[in-house]
């Protein structure tokens, strides 16, 4: 009975998953929609868009307003943003709630162990804000990564004779995620009436990617002293390339680093939860007494020490 309601649980939370997903995916894809389409083409009421796509409005919005409270709408939202996830800041947290919830639930029925549950109950949480932070970083990754091919698109375009509009429009369509994404909402908010220039330091903004800033400036002050564009998109556009190598080594040289942080900090947790799940009965003398604070004590000394990892190879790649 208790294998039964764990797989219960699981399959209950899988049906959650797939649903928030489907259903935020469906409310981004016609939000776009309806902010792509031609003036006067269509009848469409974004009010009727907005009540139309909501999930589960009333509960979230409570969330929403519990986090505008606490001060913290602002900042899971600014994430959520960054990371292009198509969620509002109430449906990722009542989201991660329920994950954890169900997934605790699911280990202390597994294991039968009420103390596994309330360990899965305190990681479980800085797993979802590492996943998001990690999706964050692989984004501008990627996109410092296609930066320098993006500047000879548009630069080329320019020499062709196109306006910096319609260079930016024509880059969109030949380049993949998450550069084509990030323009394509440029080119949205232009369309909606805001200063090229301004959307751009808007972008800036929310990727927090020091050459795109320096690209930003540079266009500002040519735009307001005069010269050709594109000349100075290829300048530098070849430098950025050759920063971009610099990079490349220098992850690949703290590529062991990053790996053995890694495996020291996750190994042992590993360990021990499949030996709880295993053989309860070998693991617990350290679920008592003294076991406890040894436990304690070498999680403490093991988070130092990855920290220090962590710290050595982020000094190393800036």
């Amino acid at each position: 009975m208790e294998l039964l309601a764990a797989l219960l649980v699981g399959l209950g939370l899988a049906v959650l998953v797939v649903a928030l997903l489907r259903r935020a995916r469906r409310r981004q894809d016609e939000m776009l929609e309806y902010l792509q389409l031609p003036f006067s083409e269509e009848d469409y009421d974004p009010q009727e868009v907005v009540e139309r796509v909501g999930l589960l409005a009333p509960s979230i919005g409570a969330v929403d307003d519990a986090l505008g409270r606490m001060e913290m709408g602002a900042r899971i939202t600014a994430k959520l943003e960054k990371s292009r996830l198509p969620l509002r800041a109430g449906e990722y947290v009542m989201f991660a709630a329920a994950t954890t919830l169900a997934v605790a639930l699911w280990s202390w029925l597994l294991t039968d162990q009420l103390l596994m549950g309330l360990v899965v109950a305190l990681v479980l949480p800085l797993g979802f804000k590492f996943y998001l932070d990690r999706r964050i970083r692989k984004r501008k990754q990627a996109f410092e990564e296609q930066l320098p091919p993006t500047l000879g698109l548009i630069a080329s375009s320019l020499r062709a004779g196109h306006t910096l509009l319609r260079s930016i429009d024509m880059m969109v369509e030949e380049t993949p995620p998450p550069m084509s994404e990030e323009f394509e909402r440029v080119l949205a908010e232009v369309r909606l009436g805001l200063p090229m220039l301004d959307a751009l330091d808007r972008m800036a903004e929310r990727l927090e990617v020091p050459d795109f800033e320096w690209i930003v400036h540079a266009i500002r002050i040519q735009q307001s002293t005069g010269g050709k564009l594109a000349d100075l998109l290829f300048t530098l556009a070849d430098f950025m390339r050759e920063r971009e190598e610099v990079r490349r080594e220098v992850r690949v040289l703290t590529a062991e680093g990053r790996f053995s942080a890694i495996v020291l900090g996750a190994l042992p947790f590993l360990v021990a939860i499949w030996l709880q799940i295993s053989n309860p009965g070998y693991f617990a003398p350290m679920l008592q007494g003294g076991g406890i604070a040894m436990l304690f004590l070498a999680a403490m000394m093991m988070g130092i020490g990855t920290f220090i990892i962590v710290q050595m190879v982020k000094a190393v790649e800036l």
